[in-house]
């Protein structure tokens, strides 16, 4: 098994056009690790310069211990899963999954063990000489998947993987390449611009936008401590509110709180609503919101940390607000309710026994505990 190790890794192409940059990553041996990003980030060249398929332009690729920048990709120990299967068509299952240890004049005793215990994983067996237009789309990726576990290479290499699938079959495959990674105790470097994989599958997120590596952690820290609006807003199904607003601090008390809405000063019509940032959560960025105090920033509020429930409206000492119901969709777990507050656009994800119907007027709270905050130019986390 192995690590790798990407040092300053670029990809220029001719024409000044610069597809990665600087992409710094290091992946622990039996790491299941994800490139995330939208189209066209670079997570898919970061791949195929990993796999071989693409030169480096500069910096460093290690494999293990072994310097790989110009060791051809047959020779670098790693197997990769491409999103259009690319099977044989006039090949059965075994002939695909036996192909590349053919080539490598594996005897064909060796190749039959093989080929039949990466069958029983992915419950092959019994499709083993089919021809893959006789299969489904799910039939054909797990034979993909077998071709790749026959090699036992050192590292996998998926790309995109299930994004051909119907949205019940990519659940259920999620699943299966996460128990295989277990089974396998194998390096796994996946790429997906579907954040809900990214979320459900990986130990640790590579994300990525225009090239850049914008933040690597596990999954549950970046969704809750996002470094910047980005990450924040990518992460997250339905994705965060972003609100913009202005940072105030109470002179009597020394509370900070943050203020949005309609109003206007001169007029005085309309409304502001304020949430009052609790200190205990101020004091770990005290010092960030201090420089902020009446200027611009954008608020950042997950759905789930909007709430319309009465037990959370009787409780609530700030952050409650008026807003009119445009649709509701429910889920079946969880319904969404999709509100107008004096302009402002919010998603609210709710319990499904929520009475909130399409043009109510309703008031929901917004949990100052689970409150961020970002810089209006930058976009750099202020407070998560």
């Amino acid at each position: 098994m192995a690590s790798l190790s990407l040092r300053g890794i670029y990809k220029k192409y001719p024409g000044g056009v610069v597809a990665v940059s600087n992409v710094n990553v290091e992946i622990q041996d039996k790491e299941f690790i994800i490139l995330v990003g939208p189209s066209g980030c670079g997570k898919s060249t970061t791949l195929r310069m990993i796999a071989g398929l693409e030169e480096i332009s500069e910096g460093e690729l290690y494999i293990g211990d072994r310097l790989v920048n110009d060791i051809a990709p047959k020779d670098r120990d790693i197997a990769m899963v491409f999103q259009n299967y690319a099977l044989y068509p006039h090949m059965t299952v075994f002939e695909n999954m036996a192909f590349g240890l053919k080539l490598r004049k594996v005897p064909k005793d060796e190749i039959a063990r093989k080929v039949e215990e990466a069958a029983r994983i992915l419950d092959l067996t019994h499709l083993l000489e089919r021809k893959p237009k006789a299969m489904s789309g799910g039939q054909r990726q797990r034979v993909a998947l077998g071709r790749a576990i026959v090699r036992q290479p050192q590292v996998f290499l998926l790309d995109e993987p299930l994004s051909n699938l119907d949205a019940k079959l990519r659940a259920q495959m999620r699943t299966e390449i996460a128990k295989l990674h277990k089974r396998l105790g194998t390096t796994f470097i996946y790429v997906t611009h579907d954040q809900t994989e990214a979320m459900t599958m990986g130990d640790r997120i590579v994300v990525m936008k225009d090239g850049f590596v914008q933040q690597i952690d596990t999954p549950t820290n970046l969704y809750l401590n996002p470094i910047n609006k980005f990450v924040a807003g990518f992460l997250g199904s339905p994705q965060m509110n972003m609100i913009d607003a202005v940072l105030r601090q109470d002179p009597t008390n020394g509370l900070f709180y943050v203020e949005f809405g309609s109003a206007d000063s001169k007029t005085s019509r309309g409304v502001k609503f304020t949430i009052v940032i609790p200190p205990e959560k101020a004091a770990n960025a005290v010092t960030h919101l201090s420089g902020y105090v009446n200027k611009e920033v954008i608020l950042g509020i997950r759905p789930e940390s909007i709430h319309d429930e009465p037990m959370y409206l009787q409780n609530a000492t700030t952050g409650i607000v008026e807003c009119t119901v445009d649709i509701t969709e429910m889920m079946g777990a969880e319904t969404y309710l999709y509100l107008n507050c004096e302009g402002i656009s919010l998603t609210s994800r709710v319990a499904p026994t929520s009475t909130a119907r399409a043009q109510d007027t309703i008031k929901v709270v917004m949990d100052p505990y689970k409150i961020h905050l970002f810089d209006k130019e930058t976009e750099v986390t202020i407070m998560n």
